[in-house]
């Protein structure tokens, strides 16, 4: 009995099987359009779009689990008329396209890729050029976006999108992709338990990664260079931040990282250069920064308001102009065990550590941010006066932070 009960399952399945077919795409083939293809095709299918030009929008795939596999680049070319692929279904991948000249609107979000209420996908390395918003997830959940190439020439916010934009989904993983010149490169609203992996945002007018209202979500070793800011983490908690480059983010409103209304977090093995201010923090709770290296910024810890019980531990902080400005006298967060590239005191056991405690915290940084235009007395010597006085007897900076055992060397890990 059990035998031939597996028999009738191998011959159910055998015929599941012999159903999928492939079907190609070109020309000179029978099926010359890509929405024929999607038409005709049934679940399981392999769909072929060989090398040429097809200029197709609104190609609408729904409720079919279709792999799209494009040979030599095909072109998919929207002609600036909407969206060019959109798609609702599961179990679903498509990958090797190349999608050009989707349509711009203020009132709706067309995009290169548009996946909507899908579960278990694929989208992996296709080229997106000249697109509004370039893959637009929207409710969807067990996805991979992956070693996609999305471009565009967005020149103001009000008329361009995102290269990756998720909203209002879970378990999606953004891995191995390059977003250059879109408004931000990733983009995620109401997204949870997510991972944003080795990806290269640059060239992108306001952010190259922006969270707002996303938990328990990780990036990591990704690349954020000469964004309008690097990354955004607003309004959400439980993020995991780690192995990441925030270089050249420069501007008189730019920061390598902007951190507001964020809670229970991480910052660890992050590499912030050449930033105007590397971070810049807001409201802000409960957040280790460890281990992390800043290097040549105008600001590397700018503090503003709210931010409580935050902990700062074995960070290297170096050559930057300001490494912690605060805006008031109260201190609520600790600082142990950084090396400070400013820290001249001495250490007799030679145990590593230094034995005077260092006042990251300069008189010259609260002026600053009191009178952003004293800034051209950086370097002066009568600075460095008011500077030392300070650190002798704070009466405007937080008389409490302080480092009680900076690292005399820098810290390698």
């Amino acid at each position: 009995m059990l035998r031939s009960f597996f028999l009738f399952l191998f011959l159910v399945l055998t015929s599941v099987v012999s159903q999928a077919q492939e079907i190609e795409v070109c020309k000179t083939c029978e099926v010359k359009t890509i929405q024929a293809a999607v038409d005709m095709a049934g679940d399981g299918d392999i769909l072929r779009i060989k090398s040429g030009t097809y200029k197709e929008h609104e190609i609408n795939i729904i409720d079919k689990s279709l792999k799209i596999i494009g040979e030599g680049l095909p072109v998919i070319d929207a002609e600036m008329q909407g969206t060019a692929i959109s798609i609702r279904s599961e179990n679903f991948s498509i990958e090797g396209l190349k999608i050009i000249n989707v349509g711009r609107s203020h009132t709706n979000d067309f995009a290169g890729i548009l996946v909507t209420n899908a579960k278990n996908f694929e989208i992996k390395n296709n080229r997106l050029d000249q697109v509004f918003f370039g893959i637009l997830l929207e409710r969807s959940s067990e996805g991979t976006v992956s070693g996609n190439i999305i471009t565009s020439n967005a020149e103001s916010q009000s008329t361009s999108g995102n290269g990756v934009h998720i909203w209002k989904s879970e378990e999606i993983t953004v891995k191995n992709n390059e977003v250059i010149g879109l408004r931000d490169g990733i983009y995620l609203e109401f997204v949870n338990n997510s991972e944003i992996i080795n990806n290269l945002c640059k060239d992108n007018l306001r952010y190259g990664l922006h969270f707002m209202f996303s938990d328990h979500d990780l990036y990591k070793g990704n690349i954020f260079e000469n964004n309008g800011a690097g990354v955004a983490v607003m309004y959400s908690k439980f993020i995991d931040m780690q192995d990441n480059q925030f270089r050249k983010n420069w501007g008189s409103a730019s920061y390598g990282l902007l951190l507001k209304e964020i809670n229970d977090s991480e910052l660890k093995n992050n590499i912030f250069e050449d930033n105007t201010i590397a971070i810049s923090a807001d409201n802000t709770n409960r957040i280790d920064y460890i281990e992390n290296e800043f290097r040549n910024n105008g600001y590397a810890i700018r503090i503003r308001g709210a931010v409580y019980d935050n902990n700062f531990k074995r960070n290297n902080f170096l050559y930057n102009s300001f490494d912690v400005a605060y805006t008031g006298r109260l201190n609520n967060n600790k600082f142990s065990n950084n090396y400070w590239s400013g820290y001249s005191g001495y250490d007799l056991n030679r145990d590593g550590i230094g034995d005077v405690p260092f006042r990251p915290v300069t008189l010259f940084s609260y002026l600053v941010n009191k009178t952003p235009e004293a800034i051209v007395l950086l370097r002066s010597t009568f600075i460095d006066l008011l500077d030392f006085s300070e650190k002798v007897s704070p009466i405007f900076t937080p008389a409490d932070l302080i480092d009680a055992q900076p690292q005399m060397k820098k810290i390698e890990w």
